[in-house]
């Protein structure tokens, strides 16, 4: 016979179906289906964030089928979850959005709860949109159990006029509407060509750099996350992520052998490289917390400062995650970096290391226009910096992509939420030069750290992208350009100087001096100042708010007494003297 001999081994899930006391157990197992020898493999949760709220997830359940498949063709069980999932492209711009970084310690925590919950022995993790990326290497690096993740893919680009467009495309027509520039008609055209069918924005955004951080992390196969949504190879790349499961079980390799801090240097260069989302360091953060890797914000600074930018994506670019696939995906994007010695080789959940994959991997498309080597980049550093100065003392993110500009100096116009903000540039109230500053937008504040795609993507839909600064204690989506600064700490709500600036005060931000300040007596003001009241007082916002910690530490619910601290504090801050006393009056130190 070719029965598949089952190895003897110590499984965690032994302590559910192991023994006479564990009878009703297995007898609600049997009630699913399970027989005596599909109890006594291996259980492999396959968890997914399927929904068809959106196209982002709507694949996952396919692709939760075929990772099935193959976990029974590698000797295991498969157990399946639904997480869930907040779809960014839809919440923007609305109340909605709060729960969308909310929604990443969600997801996490339901992963933890239903495979603690019922000791399984290995995971594949199937993920979508933006949070549900950084959730499944947080679930896995905290569950620490043999596991592998698989991004569902990116969205085809639509296609209007004979030019490629993208959901960015959508959200710059509003501001162009807004503006006269574009009629209802012509607005209604780009809504009903920008999104094709299923997968994730298209565009550099965060749910494709999140995807490549996969890749880089050694948590994903090599040109796995690369394959689109709707390719008919991406089930077999779900098949063979539960077959590797299974070989991960079997050679015990864990999620937090591959999560070195090599690994994540590898990460931030990467996300330099294709100047990818913001959100990365934020998302960054919290997953070396998770994976008890001493990691703080400046660390993101020389990766950024070391590293071009050598792809050509949207949104400061041409190309869509489509194209780059076409290319050769990540892997040419990393064989660039590395021939610059700008990678080092870590291991990764197949067993072979990053290098060794990168030679696996097939060659770039002969003529591809996507990716450059260094030596020929498309801009000479990362696209963002690490801010400092007396309005973010523990650091911010400015996003340097799209744009040439290093230094922008304005009058601040100040907004209390994103959506006064937002009607101000559809009323045509703000002007070339201004410093847009909006606040009480912060994970706690907020509460939730909102995305402002919908104002930044008008200030650039009315023509306003390169001439308008923008500061916010929230956060940017993927799509947005321009020179905006973000996930200014602390917050706001929790007493940071960004709340004390009125209007019209000077705002100087410096990309060459990493500066962010105002020339404005900022401690005069402190002693009046009063926190907002909060947005929310009950239920699972109102839980966030209180338990969230500062941006510039990955905005995590959950910090280890047993780990190195990821804290900006830890590391020397780049600073002038006097705004360092500036800094220890307004904070009370």
């Amino acid at each position: 016979m070719n029965e598949k001999k089952i190895p003897i081994r110590t499984l965690r899930s032994d302590a559910i179906k192991t023994g006479p006391d564990r009878a009703p157990a297995r007898a609600m197992l049997r009630a699913t289906g399970l027989d005596d020898e599909a109890i006594a493999r291996p259980m492999v949760a396959i968890v997914h964030s399927w929904s068809n709220v959106s196209p982002c997830n709507l694949n996952l359940r396919d692709l939760a089928e075929a990772a099935a498949e193959g976990v029974r063709a590698a000797g295991g069980t498969p157990v399946e979850f639904n997480t869930i999932a907040v779809t960014d492209g839809i919440a923007m711009g609305t109340s909605g959005m709060r729960s969308s970084l909310v929604s990443r310690e969600v997801i996490t925590d339901s992963i933890e709860l239903a495979v603690d919950g019922h000791c399984l022995d290995a995971m594949v993790v199937l993920c979508g949109c933006d949070k549900t990326i950084p959730a499944a290497a947080m679930a896995l690096a905290r569950l620490n159990i043999p596991g592998v993740a698989l991004y569902g893919g990116s969205i085809a680009h639509g296609s209007r006029n004979g030019c490629p467009i993208t959901v960015q495309e959508v959200f710059e027509a509003v501001g162009a509407h807004g503006a006269g520039k574009i009629d209802d008609a012509e607005l209604d055209d780009v809504e009903r060509h920008a999104c094709p069918g299923a997968g994730a924005c298209g565009g550099q955004f965060t749910a494709n750099t999140m995807a490549m951080v996969l890749t880089t992390l050694g948590l994903s196969p090599v040109g796995f996350n690369d394959i689109p949504a709707t390719d008919p190879a991406k089930r077999e790349a779900a098949f063979r992520c539960g077959e590797l499961a299974m070989a991960c079980l079997d050679n015990h390799r864990l999620p937090r052998d591959v999560m070195t801090r090599a690994a994540f240097d590898n990460a931030a260069r990467m996300v330099a490289a294709t100047a990818g989302s913001t959100n990365a360091v934020l998302h960054l953060l919290a997953m070396a917390n998770e994976a008890r890797v001493p990691l703080s914000i400046e660390d993101f600074e020389p990766a950024s400062a070391n590293t071009p930018v050598i792809a050509d994506l949207k949104p400061g670019g041409r190309y869509s995650a489509v194209e780059l696939t076409a290319a050769g995906g990540t892997a040419i994007v990393a064989q660039e970096l590395r021939r610059a010695g700008l990678l080092t080789d870590t291991p990764t959940v197949t067993g072979r290391s990053l290098f060794a994959e990168l030679d696996a991997a097939p060659p770039a498309a002969e003529g591809q226009q996507v990716v450059r080597s260094v030596a020929h980049a498309f801009k000479p550093r990362g696209g963002y910096s690490i801010l400092y100065g007396n309005l973010s003392p523990e650091g911010c993110i400015l996003k340097l992509a799209g744009h040439g500009r290093t230094s922008h100096a304005g009058p601040a116009r100040v907004f209390e939420s994103e959506e006064e903000a937002f009607a101000a540039v559809q009323a045509g109230r703000i002007r070339s030069g201004d410093v847009m500053v909006i606040r009480n937008e912060g994970p706690a504040g907020g509460p939730g750290m909102r995305e402002m795609l919908a104002v930044t993507a008008a200030l650039v839909g009315r023509g306003l992208g390169n001439d308008v600064a923008l500061i916010t204690d929230g956060r940017f989506s993927g799509a947005t350009h321009g020179f905006m600064v973000g996930h200014i700490a602390p917050e706001a709500a929790r007493g940071g100087p960004i709340g004390l600036i009125r209007e019209g005060d000077a705002i100087f931000i410096d990309a060459s001096t990493r500066e962010l300040r105002t020339d404005a007596d900022l401690a005069s003001r402190r002693g009046t100042w009063q926190p907002t009241p909060p947005k929310v007082t009950r239920g699972v916002l109102a839980k966030y708010a209180r338990l969230v910690g500062s941006a510039a530490e990955g905005a995590v619910t959950q910090a280890f007494d047993d780990a190195p601290a990821t804290t900006a504090a830890t590391t020397p801050i780049r600073r002038k003297s006097d705004e360092e006393n500036m800094t220890q009056e307004l904070i009370g130190n």
